[in-house]
């Protein structure tokens, strides 16, 4: 028997269709409301940080990684590179403090997002301190709003990232025009190099801070001049642009003789922006001590001579740094002359 069909009432139609929306939405809000807790309590939800707190719900509501800004260019570099990598590594959304956006943003082409400190100071991080090597531990970094401490500056931390790395610190246009500009504009007994070898010395506080603190030197005559003769060798007529903190030190003790050396470094630690770029435009690099320094080799790339062994093996230094964590494989490492320690 073919059944009869009872016509679909319209109104119990919309009640059918209210009932279905409102249990959505109610659904939905709870599962909002649980996502959003406890961001929402701690985060602003005006201006820049507004966009800040959102894309952070909606991304990772888990939690997020932010780091210490501390030192000068160099440390900040390190410290961004491995808050990079270790939030990546953690599956975490990674924030920089703005101080360190300040200090970074004017030269690189950096990506990561700013946590203003009017939103950090109401988030409940926890302090996770990081040694200057990468660690298997750090891969599994516990807690939800997680704040990496210390001086991290390792390639062990991030090189297997380093198309990444390369491209966060990347100059802007303009820093890298003016560094080429000037090494175009070189000349070399009446010859345009080809090969210029970046050179950065390490003086300022370190002159002191090396003996009297850790039992250890920093670069002399001696070893300048033989890393420079390593290039001589194997290079024909390279250029050696030398930055500094001391230049007045490396015009007495760098030998020019040969006219490739040029003192193009200002030694401005508060404005380190064309030094920086100069030694990364380079094709080669001569350094000595300092983060600054491992900063320009890393980005250069080519070949890097270091200033090897430079404190007694029972230097305090030695528990805070590895210096086989610190420069690549592949850099070429002079000695360095401790006879000045042994004297005393």
């Amino acid at each position: 028997m073919a059944s009869t069909a009872v016509p679909f009432s319209f109104p119990l139609a919309h009640f059918l269709l209210f009932v279905f929306m409102a249990s959505t939405i109610f659904h939905l809000k709870q599962r909002l409301v649980k996502i959003q807790f406890p961001l929402e309590e701690m985060l602003p939800t005006t201006g820049a940080s507004a966009a800040v707190s959102e894309r952070q719900v909606d991304s990772q509501p888990q939690g997020m990684f932010t780091i210490n800004a501390i030192g000068r260019l160099g440390n900040q570099m390190g410290e961004y590179a491995t808050l990079f990598a270790l939030a990546r590594m953690n599956g975490q959304p990674a924030f920089i403090p703005a101080s360190m956006h300040s200090t970074l943003a004017p030269i690189f082409r950096i990506s990561l997002p700013v946590l203003h400190s009017s939103t950090a100071s109401r988030i409940p991080w926890k302090n996770y301190h990081l040694n200057d090597w990468m660690e298997e531990r750090y891969s599994h970094i516990p807690g939800r709003y997680v704040r990496l401490t210390g001086y991290p500056c390792s390639w062990t931390f991030y090189h297997h990232l380093r198309p990444e790395i390369l491209r966060e610190f990347s100059l802007h246009d303009h820093v890298r025009e003016e560094a080429q500009a000037f090494l175009r504009g070189l000349r070399i007994n009446g010859s345009k190099p080809v090969t210029f070898v970046g050179v950065h010395v390490r003086r300022g506080d370190y002159v002191h801070v090396m003996p009297n603190v850790w039992k250890g030197v920093v670069a002399d005559r001696g070893y300048l001049e033989k890393a420079l003769d390593w290039f001589r060798a194997r290079y024909s007529s390279p250029v050696f642009v030398v930055t500094s903190n001391g230049m007045a030190w490396c015009r007495e003790n760098i030998n020019a003789s040969q006219g490739d050396v040029v003192f193009a470094g200002n030694g401005a630690e508060g404005s380190p922006a064309k030094d920086f770029a100069l030694l990364t435009q380079c094709n080669h690099t001569i350094m000595t001590i300092g983060t600054f320094g491992i900063w320009a080799a890393y980005l250069a790339g080519g070949d890097t001579i270091y200033l090897a062994n430079y404190t007694l093996p029972n230097s305090p230094f030695l528990k805070i740094f590895k210096p086989e964590a610190a420069f690549l494989p592949e850099w070429v490492g002079i000695p360095a002359d401790l006879s000045p320690l042994l004297k005393h």
